[in-house]
């Protein structure tokens, strides 16, 4: 039978337990407290290294105030009362009381060096996952004008905040995080839907245009079956076979595409109503696929940073490997938006599209994602 507080009792399970590196960091602020000049076997970490208000305040006073005398700090809290003075300009909850068990609980003063090492190692995984969970906002942020220009500095961001995490922990080859990839989740975009039908439909009407747009990939699609009716049109120009509703039924029926449950008469139907470009059609296609992957990255680098088990290593291997997803798609989107001529890029529709559907299609490729 669960339990009934009292009125008058204390909630204190409400309050979640202090992190592991709240006790180192309270162990490295006693070390410095007790001896001020540990404060130069420290280094790689700041005030904002630190996970509270009040360590902040407290490390940013021990560092900018002038060291005691060793003798005269042995004998008296002068250095502590003028430490406790400057913190509470910034920290109005500290005590004088809260400096001594911080001395207190401090097992080792000289091991500083290695509870500073600690702390930096967490600020870096902080770091990281705001970097990607502002990647993964940048992506759903529906007032941004430009989404992919947005979202593809947003990953340069990220990127600067790996590289600075490697260079300060030199990453070892062959570690991965533990932390399996977050899947991807499949979303109802029916405008995708619908501009891919568009797409396919206008590329059988006009085949001769397919070449100009083979930076595009069956996976950038969003539904199995326009994927490998894309498979179909770019195998068939490639050959220089006759292209029209009727040949790519039967290439798709080769495939096997008609298991996804889509009679003949309805994709016969869908291949005949083109409209627009081939191009502009591609390039939204591609555009959504860009900001689908820019997403599903953040959201793998979100999962690595939020498992507090994977060190520093681990994190700038698995950042990395899951922003190589952005520039392969990077890369073939600047070929697109380079070779697209403007008037086209112009006819897009005002209107944002967000990134796609993952189904079942795209098994194979977990580094897509949808929102």
């Amino acid at each position: 039978m669960p339990h009934t507080p009292e009125p008058d009792e204390d909630d204190l399970d409400a309050v979640p337990p202090p992190q592991p590196v709240f006790h180192v960091e309270q162990a490295l602020l006693g070390a410095l407290l007790l001896d001020p000049h540990r404060l130069d076997d420290v280094n790689g970490i700041a005030a904002d290294s630190f996970s509270t208000a009040a360590h902040a305040a407290l490390y940013a006073a021990i560092s900018t105030l002038p060291r005691p005398d060793p003798a005269e700090h042995a004998k008296n809290t002068t250095w502590l009362d003028r430490v406790l003075a400057t913190a509470l300009e910034e920290a109005r909850g500290l005590t004088a009381s809260y400096l001594h068990a911080l001395v207190q609980v401090c097992p080792w003063p000289r091991h500083a060096p290695a509870y500073a090492r600690m702390v930096e190692a967490e600020h870096a995984r902080r770091r990281l996952l705001t970097a990607a969970e502002r990647l993964v906002h940048t992506v759903h942020d529906a007032s941004v004008p430009h989404p992919v220009q947005t979202a593809l500095a947003e990953a340069d961001a990220l990127a600067a905040v790996v590289d600075d995490i490697a260079n300060r922990f030199p990453p070892r080859s062959g570690v991965l995080p533990r932390t399996p990839a977050p899947p991807p989740t499949a979303a109802d975009d029916t405008e995708a839907v619908e501009e891919e039908q568009l797409l396919l439909a206008t590329a059988t009407a006009r085949p001769d245009d397919i070449d100009a747009v083979r930076w595009l990939l069956p996976d950038d699609l969003t539904l199995p079956l326009h994927a490998g009716l894309w498979q179909c049109l770019t195998t068939l120009a490639r050959r220089d076979e006759p292209i029209d509703p009727v040949t790519v039924l039967w290439e798709a029926q080769q495939r096997g595409l008609l298991d996804y449950g889509r009679e003949p008469g309805e994709v016969l139907r869908m291949l005949a109503e083109p409209a627009g470009s081939v191009e502009h059609w591609a390039e939204r296609a591609l555009r959504r696929s860009l900001l689908a992957t820019a997403e599903h990255t953040g959201r793998r680098v979100e999962a690595y940073a939020g498992d507090s088990a994977n060190t520093p290593f681990q994190l700038v291997a698995g950042a990395r490997r899951a922003l190589a997803d952005i520039a392969a798609v990077r890369t073939r989107w600047q070929h697109a938006a380079g070779a697209t001529p403007p008037q086209q890029r112009r006819a897009a529709p005002a209107t944002r599209a967000g990134p796609p559907t993952t189904t079942a299609a795209h098994a194979a490729r977990p580094t897509r994602a949808t929102r």
